[in-house]
């Protein structure tokens, strides 16, 4: 006698939202209400676009320093768990080295092609000192902090990531003893990630408010001023980010480039709304993994990028702001100054920390070529939206450069990559703490 089973009711149809699709919405919602704000002169909506846009972002910084903290403590104490690590650290920071090279390469060169100060109307009167300068002597002494607490209330990033990588390092040294303590770190560290979830998850709303905001504030008369300059950055950062990077990913690590943004792409979305490589952080190691790089690697390997590896911040934006502001001041660039950018951007990219804007960057390459400060000015206005094309570069970045490692080193899982192709978002339990890279059955 045989046994039938019985017969199952089919599964409901539920239809999802998915995230990219709620950002695209956002933007194209923030647009129109922008505009009306703008054209009709709808004070009250002005002000909502604002207090939403500003409110996403405040709820963004608040988690950043014990993010950055606990992440970097975990992250370096993680090390030990993966083989060769010295030789994964090293190769990790010279392909952000040599990716940064190339962007400051393409930067220059769109720079010096289109002469994005000529024809302005700008001139140096326009200008202004900034609120935030940076030097390298302000660099190398601002690592160190003079105390344990004034790093976190003034968000200082650089040396929240200083008093981590020795907390991490000590942590290394003592072994077994130091246990309950990285135990705790990494329970706070999916708490951290946990909450920062929930507010990744009102991305669209933000997205809402954030341009919102730049369509009522700046409109399209500031960016006609700006269209050069404007349109060199979105230029070249495309072409760092849909160029640059899918050449490295099929010659390099010799993978399907369209499967990585396919991976990437929910983490490059945030980033372009939020403006932020830090507070994209936990999106970005969710997807890294989801691409098939070791959970012990990413989790290293991504904070340390959201601090110091910046394609845009860092490398595109200064060398075309250096040749923009060189052009209102009338001052001729050499070649000795080319090359002092493109040793600024690689060097000096820990000076943006992951935080919102480029300013410190800026200054400290003006600065170093001996170009007026005021030139910052200059840019301030236009730097919301320049801000966006930016920081997506930079977590692009930030996903790329593991995933090229891990290729080379042989330790990516291609099954996992390959079919990485949908949104964390749109999946249960996400930043659970389980691993991302699993084999599939």
């Amino acid at each position: 006698m045989s046994v039938s089973a019985t017969p199952q009711a089919p599964a409901k149809a539920s239809f999802t939202f998915p995230f990219w699709a709620q950002i695209v919405t956002g933007l194209v919602l923030g647009v129109l209400f922008g505009w009306l704000a703008r054209t009709q002169d709808v004070s009250w909506l002005a002000t909502t676009l604002e207090k939403v846009g500003d409110l996403f972002v405040q709820l963004l910084k608040l988690a950043v320093a014990p993010l950055v903290f606990f992440a970097i403590l975990v992250s370096v104490t993680n090390l030990r768990k993966v083989n060769n690590a010295a030789r994964l650290a090293s190769r990790t920071l010279l392909w952000f080295m040599i990716t940064s090279l190339i962007a400051v390469g393409i930067g220059l060169a769109i720079g010096l092609l289109t002469n994005p100060g000529a024809g302005t109307g700008l001139t140096p009167q326009d200008g202004k000192l900034p609120k935030r300068t940076g030097s390298w002597l302000d660099f190398l002494t601002g690592i160190v902090p003079t105390d344990i607490v004034t790093p976190f209330t003034e968000l200082n990033v650089l040396q929240i990531v200083f008093l981590a990588a020795v907390a991490g390092i000590a942590a290394l040294q003592l072994g077994d003893k130091a246990q309950p303590v990285l135990t705790l770190a990494e329970s706070i560290l999916q708490l951290l990630q946990k909450a920062l979830w929930w507010v990744i998850r009102l991305a669209p709303i933000g997205t809402v408010g954030l341009i919102g905001t730049a369509i009522a504030s700046y409109g399209w008369d500031l960016i006609g001023k700006y269209a050069t300059f404007t349109a060199d950055v979105y230029i070249g950062s495309a072409l760092v980010m849909f160029g640059v990077y899918p050449l490295l990913l099929a010659l390099v690590a010799k993978v399907n480039p369209v499967q990585f943004y396919k991976g990437a792409w929910p983490a490059i979305q945030l980033a372009f709304v939020s403006r932020s490589s830090v507070g994209t952080m936990p999106l970005t190691q969710k997807v890294t993994e989801r691409l098939g790089v070791p959970k012990e690697y990413t989790s290293f390997a991504v904070p340390f990028g959201a601090t110091t590896k910046m394609d845009g911040c860092a490398a595109i934006y200064p060398a075309l702001a250096a040749i923009f502001i060189a052009q209102i001041f009338d001052v001729q660039l050499t070649i000795t100054d080319y090359l002092l950018i493109a040793f600024v951007s690689v060097v000096g990219s820990a000076a943006t920390a992951g935080l919102t804007g480029a300013t410190v960057m800026l200054t400290l390459t003006l600065s170093t070529l001996g170009l007026p400060l005021e030139g910052v000015g200059l840019l301030m206005a236009i730097d919301p939206i320049l801000d966006m094309v930016r920081t997506a570069t930079n977590v692009a970045g930030q996903a790329l450069v593991p995933v090229v490692v891990a290729a080379r080193e042989g330790i990516l899982d291609k099954e996992a990559y390959a079919g990485a192709s949908s949104s964390p978002l749109d999946e249960p339990s996400p930043l659970d703490g389980r691993a991302a890279v699993a084999p599939a059955a």
